[in-house]
């Protein structure tokens, strides 16, 4: 059975939270990392991990899942921003290039505002969050450190971006990415996918610290 295997596998039996997860909130550690599914992405008979992410802040786990399912704003999740442009590619609309600006700044405000149709962009989030609210699943597991949160993340994005053995399904809303990465990881992430992959002995690290 490769690692990539038993990664998911460890994953999949974990305890599984989907949107609203309002309820279930204090079960979900303040630090840690979490482990996202999508409805119709398998791998072998298991459901296939489609992103791994973490915080930089303290205690921000929450707030960071929040930022994905809820708050509908892109300048605030690349993963959001990633299925919007999916969606604009898919529908082969101009609005792909006014989507990657950012007005989060003062100075990005002053510079792109103008150029944006705001109401076309709170349909689009709208879009998105119904995709993501009604599609994924996620697990979570604690890491109280940055640093080790860091280190987790990118041993389990790496191996499972380099491993060859998970293919997206074809109907995976990802294959319209205008991110190479994204198409042929079959994540939705662009960063740490080839850096070191779990050792063996990491990997029973990791077991004891999920479990």
């Amino acid at each position: 059975m490769t690692l990539t295997y038993r990664l998911h596998k460890l994953f999949n039996e974990q305890n599984r939270f989907s949107f609203p997860f309002k309820e279930k909130e204090n079960e979900i550690p303040r630090n840690g990392i979490y482990v996202i599914f999508e409805k119709g992405e398998k791998f072998n008979d298991i459901d296939r991990i489609v992103r791994v992410g973490t915080h930089t802040g303290e205690n921000q786990l929450r707030s960071r899942l929040k930022q994905h399912f809820v708050k509908e704003n892109k300048n605030r999740s690349i993963f959001r921003k990633n299925i919007g442009r999916c969606f604009l590619n898919k529908d082969n609309s101009h609005y792909l290039d006014l989507w990657e600006l950012d007005i989060t700044s003062k100075a990005d405000k002053d510079k792109n505002l103008k150029l944006l149709d705001i109401n076309f962009e709170k349909q689009l989030e709208k879009r998105i969050s119904d995709y993501i609210q009604t599609n994924l699943s996620f697990c979570v597991f604690q890491v109280d450190t940055r640093e080790q949160r860091l280190f987790w993340e990118s041993k389990i994005v790496s191996t499972l971006a380099k491993s060859n053995e998970l293919k997206p399904s074809k109907n995976w809303l990802g294959n319209y990415s205008t991110k190479d990465k994204i198409k042929q990881s079959g994540l939705w992430q662009v960063n740490e996918l080839y850096n070191e992959e779990l050792t063996e002995t990491e990997f029973e690290q990791l077991k004891r610290l999920i479990t």
